[in-house]
């Protein structure tokens, strides 16, 4: 064992070359972790008198502790490592830093059995006493531009009474929040910046054993609590229905029953390592809610235990001996349950599905739920299959049957052509002219949606009731063409009319009547714009298909139907569509595959917010979409990589699913009517 003493407080540099002891001796000892030599001690400078009673690991992200003296006061410091490369070879230093300075600050007029030390930067506040009796200091640090001299500000104050007496304290980082462990199992949490003064808002028996583990996850806003049964769970604070903060138990891991004898944080993951009594090492991720690894590492409890900032190591401690063990834990935060399941996330009020990849702090949870996705994406095809579906089988059912050759060959070609029509110009009309054009319009293209199929329907009665010697005067097949100032003059009907409609109805302002009355957000790039964009490039794809699966129906078949007295719409109904269907369904297959598979439209039209509603006046992100935009930024090899390409091969998936549940049905409803 490098140095002399009983091991305070134990540590390991990025490398996990260089480890560090803090002995009850006031020692600070820096060693190689693979040979134990020594390189480096240094002696803490403590009062005349006074001895370390309490060690307080508040940030190992940051390699920040502190130590309570004897005489009240404290010592917060950080261990530093420099690397230098004399003669092309690395070269590690290891130094302490003093944020807080090397005189020590003093907290109070009892020795500092429990200390609880948070802060950054300028401010920091100390709460440190024993039995029962606890003290809070601030400290202010003021530079002096000119000189470089930094003034110290300390404002000491006792904290009422406990209801507890804690044994371990923990400040959260906002430090307003001060929890605190007492025999018993006990857990208390107390406001220091209530209006009225500090004050207990919270008692609980948090475990039916002693509490043994105190630490707070990375980010300090998790508590993780592991008492003498081995129980280890986690919690945080969370609104209740009145709107006070409440710490609420999350979830727990079973840790094999057995009273644990170490506990690790990893420094830049929401996962913890246990060691228990028998010597079995546990490793844990709280997001995947997961146990990752279980494995006999030593003989009987240790006594330290310490995780390498790349959580590529651990060191343990036992008997006086230093054991260190290579870690391979790749991409831990992944499980099914946090892909396809609620996950209760830190700041959240309850369990979501929620995909959330990357923000711009190191203390981040990562939130790779598939499902916000998933839904984006069935949200989009809805939509856009609901448009185009009934607008293509209608129209190829018309061209194909009803139309008469000459229209049909300059129809079908021209509909087809808007195949070729590159998608990223449907998106970029959608986002930049579309969607702006409709929240200004709201109106008036709902009422464009209605009036246009009853104007249609209104022009197809009275034409069937004109003489003969009028309907007669244009070819069979070529009355379609009457529609065409049907539909122009039914829309700008629809949008002469709309503003008083509006006006009426909803108080000039339908999309704010829909916002305020009825409680539905719009959003201007939403489902209704993707819906209509992404249908109209579906809409070649099941026409096409549909129109040659008709017309491939033999003639004679029709003409046996209509030689036995049926109608043409009888015959239409009756032998054309069930010989066509398997033709049809494929259509509308192929044309479901290239709005679940659609990219650019739903990447430029939709907002690219990755919600679960079916408000159509909401946006989505889908699957195809996040990972073209996701993709170029991620990290090659790391978990964001990998679940991207995990949602690829979700998106293969559904596809092939669908596509051969189509293919049996299309088998089946060919083998039904192909005796027709």
């Amino acid at each position: 064992m490098p140095g002399n003493g009983k091991t305070l407080y134990l540590a390991m540099e990025e490398q996990a070359e260089i480890g560090l002891r803090l002995t009850d001796a006031a020692e600070l000892v820096f060693f190689d972790t693979r040979s134990g030599e020594i390189v480096k001690q240094q002696a803490l400078a403590l009062p005349e008198g006074a001895d370390i009673t309490s060690v307080s690991s508040f940030s190992e992200a940051r390699r920040l502790f502190a130590v309570g003296l004897s005489d009240g006061s404290a010592l917060v410091m950080r261990h530093d490592y420099k690397s230098s490369y004399p003669d092309g070879e690395r070269v590690i230093t290891p130094e302490i830093a003093w944020p807080l300075g090397e005189a020590p600050i003093p907290v109070g007029n009892l020795p500092l059995d429990v200390l609880a030390v948070n802060g950054d930067g300028d401010d920091w506040r100390l709460v440190g006493g024993s039995q029962g009796s606890l003290t809070q200091t601030d400290v202010s640090l003021t530079e002096n531009f000119l000189t470089g001299e930094v003034d110290t500000e300390i404002d000491t104050q006792a904290l009422p009474n406990q209801s507890v007496k804690p044994t371990k304290l923990l400040l959260m980082p906002d430090r307003r929040w001060l929890l605190m462990a007492a025999p018993g199992g006990k857990l208390a949490v107390e406001d220091l910046q209530s209006a009225d003064g500090a004050s207990t808002t919270q008692v609980m028996t948090a475990s039916t054993g002693e509490i043994r583990t105190f630490e707070l996850l990375l980010g300090g806003s998790s508590l993780m609590l592991a008492d003498d049964r081995g129980v280890v769970s986690q919690w945080f604070l969370v609104r209740d229905d009145q709107g006070e903060w409440q710490l609420t138990r999350i979830r727990s891991f079973d840790s094999g029953g057995e009273p644990l004898a170490g506990f690790a944080i990893e420094h830049r993951r929401k996962g913890f390592a246990t060691v228990d009594a028998d010597g079995t090492l546990r490793l844990f991720n709280t997001t995947a809610e997961r146990n990752v690894l279980s494995e006999q590492v030593t003989e009987g409890a240790i006594d330290q235990i310490a995780y390498a900032p790349r959580s590529n190591a651990l060191l343990l401690e036992q008997d006086g001996e230093l054991r260190f063990w290579a870690v391979h834990n790749e991409h831990p935060e992944i499980s099914w349950a946090a892909l396809w399941s609620k996950v209760w996330y830190e700041g959240y009020e309850e369990p979501a599905y929620v995909w959330q990849s990357s923000a711009s702090t190191n203390d981040f949870e990562p939130k790779y739920s598939l499902m916000p996705l998933a839904f984006g994406t069935l949200k989009a095809a809805f939509y856009a299959m609901l448009l185009a579906t009934p607008l293509a089988i209608c129209g190829a059912i018309y061209t194909a049957y009803f139309m008469a050759p000459g229209l049909r060959r300059k129809v079908k070609p021209m509909i087809e052509l808007m195949e070729a029509l590159p998608t990223v110009i449907l998106g970029f009309l959608a986002g930049l002219w579309l969607a702006p054009f409709m929240e200004l319009n709201l109106a008036a293209v709902f009422i464009t949606l209605l009036l246009v199929p009853l104007s249609i329907l209104a022009f197809a009665f009275v034409w069937a009731q004109m003489p003969n010697r009028i309907r007669f005067l244009l070819p069979e097949g070529w009355d379609v063409t009457l529609l065409v100032p049907v539909v122009i003059l039914a829309v700008m009907l629809s949008f002469a009319i709309a503003g008083p409609i509006e006006n009426l109805l909803f108080g000039g302002d339908m999309r704010l009547w829909v916002s305020q009355e009825l409680g539905i957000s719009y959003d201007q790039r939403n489902a209704l714009v993707v819906g209509i964009a992404m249908g109209f490039a579906v809409i070649p794809t099941i026409f096409s298909i549909t129109e040659d699966a008709i017309f491939a129906v033999p003639k004679s078949l029709s003409y046996g139907s209509l030689a036995l007295g049926a109608t043409p719409w009888q015959t239409l109904v009756r032998v054309v569509m069930p010989t066509a269907s398997p033709g049809i369904f494929s259509a509308v297959m192929i044309g479901m595959g290239r709005a679940v598979g659609e990219t650019m439209i739903v990447l430029m039209a939709t907002g690219n917010t990755p919600i679960m509603d079916v408000n159509i006046f909401e946006g989505m992100r889908t699957l195809a979409a996040n990972i073209a935009v996701e993709m170029p930024e991620s990290e090659v090899g790391s978990t964001h990589f990998r679940i991207l390409f995990l949602a690829a091969f979700v998106l293969f998936m559904f596809t092939f699913v669908v596509n051969t549940l189509a293919e049996s049905i299309r088998q089946h409803l060919r083998q039904k009517y192909g005796s027709l």
